[in-house]
């Protein structure tokens, strides 16, 4: 398998309009991931909590599925885009009907960082030795 220099997080179809979490996802743009979610952690708008969501699962994935040091871990790119928007309708007087959307936002997280050093394996005959000096 190559080595990956990004990894991503997605989160669609987030209840929030993408103006609104753009809002709050450019205090964060560009910061390493642990100031990102002290930043976010301190933040009072709605649209916080969903990108800690997203960063959060951006780190595990890093750290648990590509071998990333969790510590060196920065955000790459973080992008938030339009997602599904819901039609719906007011009732007014007389009669009437008035239109509105319900907006959603996609959120996209790639976090880069260093990889962990692989731990070199001994062979059989050394671990047998360690564990006779371990003994005496």
């Amino acid at each position: 398998m190559a080595e990956a220099t990004t990894v991503r997080a997605y989160a669609k179809n987030v209840d929030l309009a993408p103006r609104k979490v753009g809002l709050v996802a450019s205090l964060v743009r560009g910061r390493s991931v642990a100031d990102a979610l002290v930043i976010l952690n301190h933040t009072p708008k709605r649209a916080a909590r969903p990108l800690i969501k997203v960063i959060e699962s951006a780190q595990a994935n890093a750290v648990n599925n590509h071998g990333f040091d969790g510590k060196s871990l920065s955000i790459a790119t973080l992008s938030v885009t339009t997602g599904t928007r819901l039609k719906r309708f007011n009732p007014a007087s007389r009669g009437r009907a008035l239109p509105y959307q319900k907006k959603s936002s996609n959120i996209l997280v790639e976090v880069t960082g260093a990889l962990k050093p692989k731990k070199v394996a001994k062979p059989a005959a050394d671990k047998a030795a360690e564990k006779k000096e371990e003994k005496k």
